[in-house]
C-alpha cells in the first residue's frame, strides 16, 4: 500500500498557554476535565520516560525512584497549603497526594536535601570564557599580578589557592600547563565535563530542573513569567543536521559572551548599593535531534493530536503558536 509522505515543517512555538478567562479557569482542588487530564498524563510520561532510561542505565531500581516522588509530592503539597497548621499538615498533606498518613509523616521527618553549588573552579572558567577582560586572552601567564592566571583565580576567589584551582581545570580538560612557557592554555570553549559523570549529573538536576520549573510554572501562572520557547523542524537529513550543529553553537556562545559580563556587573552592582542579593537566574540554551519514528512522521499535519506542538509550517511577523 502506498502512503503520501506527509509535508516536513518548521514551527515556532511557546509552551505557555494563552490566559484563560475567569469562568473557564479550573477551579483550584477540583477534578480537571477529561482532555487536560489526558495531556497532563502524557507530559508526566515524556518527562518520565528519559529520567527511568537514566536510571536503568546506571543501576537504579523503581524503588529508588518511587521514595523520590514520594518525598516530592509532600514538598509540593506543603507549597500548596502555606498557611496549613502544623498539626494539620500530615492530614492535609496525605489528601492532598493520596499517600497514607503514616507514609506522610515519615517522610515529613526527612532531612532536606540541598542543591550542589558552582565550585569556584567552574566559577573561574565562565569569566575566562565571557569576561570582555579575559576571554581575549587564549593564555595567560600563570603568576603575575595582572592579566595572569593567578590574577583571574583570585578574582573569583581567595578562598582557594590559584594552583589548585588550576589543577582542577587540567582535571577536567578545560585548560593545561605549557611548561616551556609557564603560561596556561584554555582549551575547551565550554564546560562539558566528560569523564566526570558526577558532575554531568549535576548538570542534569540544574539545567533540566529548571527549565521544567520554568514550563510548569508558566502553566500554573495567570501571567507567565519565564521565557520558554524552542523551534522545531522535522524532515531533515543526516548531513543537514551537521550543518546545523556549528551555527547552534555559535548561538550559545554569542549568548554567553553577551550576558555572563551583564550578569557579574549587575552582581556587583547590587553589592556595592547594599541591594538585598537573594534572586538567581539561569538562562540556557539546548539542542536536540533524533531520527524520526513512524508515530512522528504520522502525527506530522495529522491535526488529530491535540496535546501535541501544532503541526504546520508558520512562521508569522509579529505572532506565536501557543499550545
Amino acid at each position: 500500500m502506498c502512503r503520501s509522505r506527509t509535508p516536513a515543517t518548521v514551527r515556532h512555538f511557546t509552551v505557555f498557554p494563552r490566559a484563560l478567562s475567569a469562568d473557564s479557569r479550573t477551579p483550584p482542588g477540583t477534578q480537571s476535565s477529561s482532555s487536560t487530564q489526558s495531556a497532563l498524563l502524557d507530559a508526566c510520561r515524556a518527562v518520565l520516560t528519559p529520567l527511568a532510561r537514566l536510571a536503568i542505565a546506571r543501576g537504579l531500581h523503581h524503588s529508588d525512584l518511587d521514595e523520590l516522588l514520594r518525598a516530592a509530592f509532600v514538598e509540593a503539597a506543603l507549597d500548596a497549603h502555606p498557611d496549613v497548621t502544623p498539626h494539620r499538615a500530615v492530614s492535609r498533606v496525605s489528601t492532598t497526594t493520596g499517600l497514607h498518613r503514616r507514609e506522610v509523616n515519615r517522610l515529613l521527618q526527612r532531612e532536606p536535601v540541598t542543591g550542589a553549588k558552582p565550585t569556584a573552579a567552574t566559577q573561574l572558567f565562565t569569566r575566562w570564557l565571557s569576561d570582555p577582560a579575559w576571554r581575549k586572552h587564549a593564555s595567560l601567564p600563570r603568576l603575575g599580578a595582572q592579566n595572569s592566571f593567578e590574577a583571574l583565580a583570585q578574582s573569583v576567589t581567595k578562598d582557594v589557592h590559584p594552583r589548585s584551582l588550576l589543577e582542577e581545570l587540567c582535571r577536567l580538560g578545560l585548560a593545561r600547563i605549557d611548561e616551556a612557557s609557564d603560561r596556561v592554555e584554555l582549551i575547551k570553549e565550554r564546560f562539558a565535563p566528560a569523564g566526570d559523570e558526577p558532575r554531568m549529573l549535576g548538570f542534569v538536576a540544574s539545567n533540566v530542573g529548571d527549565h521544567l520549573r520554568a514550563a510548569v510554572t508558566n502553566v500554573l501562572a495567570d501571567t507567565p513569567p519565564h521565557l520558554e520557547q524552542a523551534v522545531f523542524a522535522d524532515g531533515l537529513s543526516p548531513d543537514s543536521l551537521q550543518e546545523l550543529q556549528p551555527l547552534i553553537r555559535e548561538q550559545w556562545q554569542h549568548l554567553l559572551r553577551t550576558l555572563a559580563p551583564m550578569l557579574q556587573n549587575a552582581i556587583d552592582k547590587d553589592a556595592a548599593e547594599g541591594r538585598a542579593q537573594d534572586q538567581r537566574v539561569r538562562v540556557g540554551l539546548y539542542a536536540f535531534h533524533a531520527p524520526m519514528t513512524e508515530s512522528s512522521r504520522a502525527d506530522v499535519g495529522s491535526g488529530e493530536d491535540h496535546h501535541k506542538a501544532p503541526r504546520r509550517a508558520a512562521r508569522k511577523t509579529g505572532s506565536k503558536e501557543t499550545k
